[in-house]
């Protein structure tokens, strides 16, 4: 049977190869057209109903439905990923039996048990979230190609900006490197000394000072320092699992709304800041206070909710697991001040050039040169969960760029609250940062429309996956700790309190 299967899984490779399936390479019409074409291309002004103007630029080009539906089952792909991880655990237990069970006789002239179940790895790989949108962008490459031919795709791919995953890559390796890690930690742990560093103690800190410092060093680093503290002083503890839920449900929203106390450090608001000239004191004095009073509300309610827990958490094994991602306690091995201080240059070169990926990539071979050579006070650099990271935002920036002829008008056609719910809603389905990029497309919007969609683009970033940039790092850092997997709905119900809490700050506090 595992023959049969690799028939058919090759099948599908060859049926997925664009090069191989289109081989001519170009539109019936000769010509390969712009896709997506331009908002004004559609030249529909003189339509007034949402649902007009959908259909009209359907009509013009039927590829928008057909690309919009290969993302909604690209969504619907990551809500079942849970799913899938639990059929491919159970035929890798049902393989693991046969196995224990076949003859060990090397005469045995029967069927060949093999050791590696294929539809379990299958399943298992049809369960990582990371590579979920990366799949489905092979079938929005058929669908396109399909159309308008290889160049048309070519053309597109071109003018996608693959700027934030790659510097989200470089910014999670940087962050979870033992001298940055040692020294976060040391901060935190100040803070923590003033509820005598108990659990809960460590619990608050972390949950309110790492998201503010998203502000500072982006949210991308503040998201894997905390869930990389939050792992070893929360979760080896083995909390229940509905307060494992809560707090990354809590962590999440906090990371969000954590980055807007500056215009340069949460993607949402990097995409408009430029263009409404939002500087510094405009984000501290409009949004970041009020996110500062929203976080404070919502981790002292969560503590207060689930303050009889902290009681129950046990004390973590001292043996280094397997699976760790950072090994950075070793106290005999104490960072020299001076390595420190070199990675923290590393980070503050790669924040200033965040925008420019020939410098900071370039600053990130320094860094992994720098690290060789000082690797005694250094930990493992694994790429792999940053690149699985930096895959997953590749493939959500990819489909959402032939997204706009649908979200733009939605945006376009709300009032001040409803624009705020709706960013809130929308952001739960698209990236954050893809919704406010299109607000700036759309022609007069009002200063209370701009604050109305960027605060409502926050506000919804922690209830799924592929709300917020940061929010892949900090499941692939995480996930070891949840049996199946996040469960995404447990993640949208566990962040849904904060958010709603986050949002009345917004709404509320003028």
């Amino acid at each position: 049977m595992n023959r049969v299967y690799r028939l058919i899984f090759i099948g599908l490779i060859f049926l997925s190869n664009p090069f191989l399936v289109f081989a001519s390479g170009g539109s019936s019409h000769g010509v390969a057209p712009v896709f997506p074409p331009s908002l004004e291309s559609y030249q529909d002004n003189h339509l007034t109903g949402l649902w007009d103007i959908l259909v009209h630029r359907v009509a013009v080009e039927p590829l928008n439905l057909i690309v919009s539906v290969i993302f909604l089952l690209a969504i619907i792909h990551t809500f079942l990923s849970s799913k899938f991880q639990q059929i491919a655990h159970h035929l890798g237990d049902k393989h693991r039996d046969k196995i224990s069970g076949a003859p060990k006789d090397n005469n045995y002239k029967g069927d060949v048990v093999e050791e590696v179940n294929f539809g379990a790895e299958i399943f298992h790989f049809l369960g990582e979230v990371e590579v979920v949108f990366g799949m489905w962008v092979v079938v929005l490459i058929l669908a396109m190609t399909n159309f308008y031919g290889w160049h048309a795709v070519e053309s597109y791919f071109s003018s996608v900006n693959y700027t934030e995953p790659m510097f989200v890559v470089v910014i999670m390796t940087l962050a979870a490197t033992r001298p940055i890690m040692q020294l976060t930690e040391k901060i935190l742990g100040l803070f923590a000394k003033l509820g005598k560093s108990t659990p809960a103690a460590w619990w608050f800190s972390i949950l309110t000072l790492g998201p503010i410092m998203g502000s500072f060093i982006t949210e991308p680093a503040a998201m894997t320092i905390s869930a990389l503290i939050l792992a070893k002083q929360f979760y080896d503890k083995k909390p229940s699992a509905k307060f494992a839920y809560a707090t990354i449900g809590l962590l999440f929203v906090n990371i969000s709304v954590g980055g807007t106390l500056s215009h340069f450090a949460a993607p949402p608001v990097l995409m408009v800041a430029g263009k409404w000239d939002w500087n510094f004191v405009f984000m501290l004095g409009h949004f970041g206070w009020k996110a500062f009073i929203g976080i404070m509300l919502s981790n002292l309610l969560y503590l207060f909710i689930f303050k009889n827990e902290f009681q129950k958490l046990k004390n973590p094994s001292t043996e280094k697991k397997d699976d760790q991602l950072v090994d950075w306690e070793k106290r005999d091995e104490k960072v020299p001040a001076w390595i420190t201080i070199v990675h923290m240059i590393f980070m503050f070169w790669t924040v200033y050039t965040a925008h420019d990926p020939p410098f900071f990539i370039g600053g990130f071979l320094f860094f992994l040169g720098f690290t060789q050579a000082t690797g005694h006070h250094q930990n493992r650099v694994d790429l792999k969960p940053a690149l699985l990271v930096g895959f997953f935002l590749a493939g959500l920036v990819t489909h959402g760029g032939v997204q706009a002829w649908w979200i733009a008008p939605i945006l376009g056609s709300l009032g001040e609250v409803p624009l705020m719910m709706g960013a809130t809603f929308l952001t739960a389905f698209n990236d954050n940062a893809a919704i406010t990029y299109l607000s700036t497309l759309v022609p007069n919007f009002s200063e209370g429309l701009k604050y109305a969609v960027v605060a409502g683009a926050v506000t919804g970033g922690g209830l799924t996956v592929i709300a917020n940039a940061p929010n892949p790092a900090g499941q692939s850092i995480l996930q070891k700790y949840f049996p199946d997997g996040v469960s995404p709905l447990w993640l949208a119900v566990s962040a849904m309190v904060p958010t709603i809490i986050m949002g009345l700050c917004f709404m509320l506090i003028r």
